[in-house]
């Protein structure tokens, strides 16, 4: 890492990817853990361990490869688990945990997902993406309805910013909407308090009926709704990094943290296009700093867990929700542009973007996922299979 690649508006993507990665998700992560039968204590072995695996994959990722590569739990995963592990001890969970990081390795260092990934359409994957993120940015103006004084300054922050001083506009959104949120006397800071997380090992149990009905679903939903919209993240950022060493790293990690409560580490999507975009660098050879920001975040996040937890309970949701889909503007317009701008392949685009964007879920699987598999039938229905790339 050179001193001349740091930069002010990196480093904030990083820490808004972090915020907006918690504040959006963390909720889930502790429905996941109650379900599993775990007690504040284990809670918060939970997020310290996924706070470190982060942390590690985001650092070593980011520096090692000169990209943004930010890594992230699986929500979707957390979600499913959320509903799947009632019945089953912690200790079996974690087994189930264990045997989907192995499932994810062997699928990354086979090389598999590589292959797969070569298949996707540039214009198909920013439609996916431009579907994900979608409901992000239209949650801006859902926002404004409900606190019209604290959104509408943000929304009118990251316009004049974005005319007069384009690299800092999300610096701009942040310190204005913490100003209003304080004038509006919208937060309480009374029930935060710094606890550092202790580390609690579990051992695992091997049940075959979690390891079929768990383990390997949590694998399926990881790969498609969290990996594939990651690595789609990459390509359309112009970043082509090889996926099946990102997928291997992220998987190994899991399989390490696992017993300590790290359920599913991942490419981030919706995070991940925060740090990626121009905002947080005008270079893309100095995005990489974002990443290796994050990281440092994300170890902070999860070293004070339940401090972090208390402290994004403090500022009004809207506050939040206004923060991540204004972070995200930018990269939704990119993408919608990039979706349609060729012919052959618009109307499968348009197919992409809609399902994905309806938020439809089938066997647990996320709308990501059915989104690609649509448009790829598009394009054969369309007779355009000519444009489709060869491994």
């Amino acid at each position: 890492m050179k001193i001349n690649d740091l930069s002010l508006s990196a480093i904030l993507a990083g820490f808004v990817a972090v915020i907006v990665g918690f504040a959006s998700s963390v909720a889930i992560v502790l429905q996941a853990a109650s379900a599993a039968g775990a007690n504040d204590a284990i809670v918060a072995s939970w997020l310290l361990a996924l706070g470190i695996g982060m942390a590690i994959s985001c650092i070593g990722l980011s520096w090692y490869y000169k990209a943004p590569i930010i890594t992230a739990w699986s929500t979707p995963g957390a979600a499913f688990l959320a509903t799947s592990l009632q019945g089953l001890s912690i200790n079996q969970a974690i087994g189930a945990f264990m045997f989907a990081a192995v499932l994810g390795l062997i699928i990354g260092l086979s090389g598999w997902f590589d292959k797969l990934s070569r298949l996707l359409p540039l214009p198909l994957a920013s439609a996916m993406l431009a579907g994900i993120l979608l409901q992000f940015g239209l949650n801006v103006f859902t926002a404004l309805q409900q606190q019209l004084a604290l959104v509408g300054a943000m929304l009118l922050s990251y316009l004049i910013a974005k005319r007069f001083n384009p690299r800092y506009t999300i610096l701009w959104v942040l310190i204005i909407g913490i100003a209003m949120t304080m004038l509006q006397g919208n937060t309480t800071f009374t029930t935060v308090h710094f606890n550092l997380a202790k580390p609690l090992f579990i051992q695992p149990e091997w049940s075959l009926s979690a390891l079929l009905g768990v383990g390997l679903p949590l694998m399926v939903v990881t790969m498609a709704s969290q990996n594939i919209p990651g690595i789609a993240v990459l390509r359309t950022s112009g970043f082509n990094t090889a996926a099946s060493p990102l997928i291997s790293c992220t998987s190994f990690l899991t399989l390490i943290l696992a017993p300590f409560g790290a359920f599913a580490l991942n490419l981030a999507a919706i995070t991940a296009a925060i740090c990626t975009g121009e905002e947080a660098d005008p270079d893309p050879a100095k995005r990489y700093i974002a990443g290796i920001a994050a990281g440092l975040f994300y170890l902070l996040a999860g070293l004070f867990s339940a401090t972090i937890v208390a402290l994004f309970a403090a500022f009004p949701a809207e506050f939040i929700t206004a923060l991540a889909g204004l972070a995200l503007f930018s990269t939704i317009a990119v993408n919608l542009a990039s979706a349609t701008a060729d012919k052959d392949y618009r109307e499968a685009a348009i197919v992409t973007l809609l399902v994905t964007a309806s938020g439809m879920n089938l066997f647990n699987i996320s709308s990501a996922f059915w989104g690609l598999i649509a448009g790829g039938l598009t394009i054969l229905f369309m007779n355009t299979t000519r444009v489709i790339p060869k491994c």
